[in-house]
């Protein structure tokens, strides 16, 4: 294996991940990022006749009769194609329509993930504008927009300026109008915080290619005079006269003037954009620039001024870059997904400057209002709010969809290109807000909380494959130190044996020889002497049993979480760790256990791991304790207490400590929704609870308290193996100090992500 599929993708201030890394997702599984899933049943004779002959005849000749009932018979109305030819794959240049598969797949993911928006890539293996423009415009038919990605310059200008004429369908190409109204949002706040009017500033745009030219365009059209607009490319400033290098789309931004270099342009400047290349300014030029200026350096992966250079040249600057490690990210998620989510809605013909106008407003908007928690956590437990580092939203903020795509719906009515408008644009926006599931986000908000506050976690079981794998990656991620606990040389010798360098930063610690063995062993005799232990048993478990150890080391303050039990049970692996560490005073241990399902969202289920037949006080106090969870994930907490009978029919015995549990909530003050008996499709479906008017539930519940063990047992194995749902835990919760134990067999991903929760255990507990 060569170096370079050896070496790190990204640097040392980065999420980091491996070459090996990158291509094991791509081939897991099914290979791709993409799948195919039926909407309608097609389980029985009558559901094929129904979905395929003879029933599909039907609406087949109505919308022959009506094409506009495409939209409500066929998936058009939410389906996407991602549309390149591969000539500018990311900033690897031209790779080929093939090689860019992979990057249109994930803008597909990416529609899906932020916008419900359905999308499939088509790669087009030609070069040649005509043919390329043929081979789209005969698609309307089948998809409600087409999202242009990594065509080169200036071909990207004539394909969608073409196909645009040619389709009633929005043409959007992201990598010129994303980037351009991410960018402007950012402007508009910057400009709003240094008290300068769009109209009055002045800016120098470095680069002339898709994108630089876009924003030009539209910071145009919101106001800014063209006069004012000094844009270089590799041969200094777009002046009017020149001839060398030019062509029609940058003569359009020319103007009189008498500065020829970039040095000149920024003389003065009020503000920068860069769409250029690494290092193409200095702390010089940004010294010759207006007072507070402001500095947009998107090129990727490396800047053209990094913020501490800036900083360093001029302390009042307002700086935006394009990557995730500094602060005011400019990120085209921010952008496209929730612009076709208003777009398809609206059944739009086009995406006109209105519409991207009114997408940098509402952006810029967001980025002035309260940061949620759940948000404000993944800035890194400094707070996000309205000034010079925060002009543009996070990229994880659940409020997105619910702001920018009305905003987008609204300007394609007011301009006239909406053919079905939203007669109730507060209905509808409620609705999108809950259109995505916010425990989704909560999760990237916790990665990126940790990565900001990184953390020591012990990996116990640290001579496995997957726990190697798991720590490496844990460390690449940028989430902190992993401790491997394990005799180095099988360490090392299963490091090579992997194939994958073992990163800088990575501890390892053989319990045997460590130096720390007689301190734990007193603290463990301390803790067990009167439970029966004997000095040397203390000894025997710090230096044998390395849940023992990592408990030691986590409990007396030598790292700060830890994570286990790919090679015992939980309740073993759970023994020894409770050798140091008890539960935390007045609370219950138990397992939750985070289900993600496509249809309801994320559900927590408690207890998954710990109590096999919990009485009634138990049981209200796990409940308690999983409603707090569910806020710290971004959910408003509905808890069902769940049992085969609702609300005594049928009855039975063994329903007691349910009905009790909920009395003894009836007898306290909590802040959250509660009911209970009831069985699991009451507790999920809106009509079954209609049935009982005096269910306490507004919603859906999403936290499920399982009646016993075998039920919660029963229920988070088999779903995950019965439906697309994702499981996540048992996450112990409840312990004094931040542990979580992984099942058995667990994936390299699943170890991460618990190790990745029990870091961020240590993150709010400093809170």
């Amino acid at each position: 294996m060569d170096d370079a599929k050896k070496s790190p993708v990204g640097d040392t201030r980065t999420a980091r991940i491996t070459a090996e890394e990158a291509l094991a997702l791509h081939a897991e599984g099914k290979p791709g990022k993409l799948e195919i899933r039926l909407t309608k049943p097609l389980t029985t004779a009558r559901d094929l006749s129904l979905a395929y002959s003879p029933g599909v005849a039907e609406p087949c000749l109505h919308i022959h009769r009506d094409p506009s009932l495409a939209y409500d018979y066929t998936a058009k109305g939410n389906m996407v194609a991602v549309v390149s030819n591969g000539t500018a794959v990311l900033g690897l240049g031209n790779l080929g329509a093939l090689a860019g598969k992979p990057v249109m797949e994930g803008k597909a993911a990416l529609f899906k993930r932020f916008a419900d928006v359905d999308s499939i890539d088509l790669c087009i293996d030609t070069e040649d504008v005509d043919q390329f423009v043929n081979a789209v415009r005969y698609l309307s038919p089948s998809f409600g927009g087409i999202n242009l990605e990594d065509i080169k310059a200036p071909e990207c200008f004539v394909i969608e300026q073409r196909l645009r004429e040619l389709m009633d369908i929005p043409v959007f190409h992201d990598d010129q109008h994303g980037t351009a109204i991410v960018a402007a949002a950012g402007l508009i706040n910057a400009c709003h915080l240094t008290g300068r009017a769009l109209s009055e500033t002045k800016l120098v745009i470095n680069g002339a290619g898709s994108a630089a030219i876009a924003c030009a365009e539209l910071v145009k059209v919101m106001g800014m005079r063209p006069e004012n607009i000094l844009m270089c490319d590799t041969k200094g400033v777009l002046w009017r006269g020149r001839t060398e290098g030019m062509n029609q789309w940058k003569s359009a931004h020319a103007v009189t003037t008498d500065r020829r270099t970039l040095v000149q342009a920024l003389d003065g400047a009020d503000a920068f954009f860069g769409l250029s290349v690494k290092g193409a300014v200095t702390g010089d030029m940004i010294k010759s620039m207006a007072k507070n200026p402001i500095i947009f350096a998107m090129a990727n992966p490396d800047p053209e001024i990094t913020p501490d250079e800036a900083r360093a040249a001029r302390p009042d600057v307002i700086i935006a870059t394009g990557r995730s490690d500094y602060p005011n990210q400019v990120n085209n998620v921010l952008g496209f997904p929730f612009i076709f989510r208003g777009a398809l809605d609206v059944r739009a013909s086009t995406i006109n400057d209105a519409m991207k106008v009114a997408a940098a407003e509402a952006l810029a908007m967001l980025a002035r209002e309260d940061v949620p928690e759940e948000v404000a956590g993944a800035g890194g437990g400094k707070g996000l709010r309205f000034g010079p580092d925060y002009i543009i939203p996070h990229a994880f903020d659940p409020r997105l969809i619910a702001r920018v795509s009305p905003a987008v719906a609204k300007a394609a009515m007011e301009s006239g290109v909406a053919r079905k408008p939203i007669l109730d644009l507060r209905r509808y926006t409620r609705e999108l807000a809950g259109r995505l599931d916010a425990g989704a986000s909560a999760l990237e908000t916790i990665t990126e909380r940790v990565r900001a506050n990184p953390k020591k976690v012990v990996f116990a079981e640290g001579e496995e494959e997957k726990v190697i794998r798991a720590a490496i990656a844990f460390r690449n991620a940028g989430y902190g130190i992993p401790v491997l606990v394990g005799r180095e040389d099988r360490v090392m010798a299963k490091v090579a044996a992997l194939g994958i360098p073992l990163p800088e930063g990575i501890e390892i610690h053989n319990a045997r020889v460590s130096d720390k063995n007689t301190r734990y062993a007193e603290y463990l005799y301390e803790r067990g002497q009167r439970k029966g232990l004997l000095f040397r048993d203390c000894q025997r478990l710090a230096n044998q049993d390395r849940n023992a150890f990592a408990a030691c080391m986590v409990a007396l303050g030598d790292a700060d979480a830890m994570v286990s039990g790919i090679t015992r049970s939980t309740s073993v692996t759970l023994e020894g760790v409770m050798t140091a560490i008890d539960p935390a005073p007045e609370t219950v241990l138990f397992g939750l256990t985070l289900m993600l399902a496509r249809r309801s969202g994320t559900v927590l289920v408690a207890d998954t791991a710990i109590h096999e037949r919990p009485d009634a006080a138990t049981l209200a106090s796990i409940a308690i304790q999983s409603a707090a969870e569910a806020r710290r994930l971004g959910l408003e907490p509905r808890v069902a207490f769940l049992s085969f009978s609702t609300f005594g029919d049928p009855g039975g015995t063994i329903t007691g400590p349910v009905r009790d549990a909920v009395k003894l909530l009836d007898a306290q003050t909590v802040d959250f929704q509660y009911d209970g008996e009831m069985a699991a499709d009451v507790a999920l479906n809106p009509q079954l609870r209609a049935l009982y008017p005096f269910c306490r539930l507004t919603g859906p519940a999403n936290v499920l308290v399982m009646p016993g063990l075998h039920a919660a047992h029963i229920l988070t194995k088999a779903v995950p193996h019965l439906t697309s749902a994702t499981t996540i835990g048992p996450l112990m919760v409840g312990l004094s100090k931040p542990v979580q134990i992984v099942n058995m067999g667990s994936s390299v991903g699943q170890i991460l992500d618990m190790a990745v929760f029990a870091a961020h255990a240590a993150v709010t507990r400093e809170d």
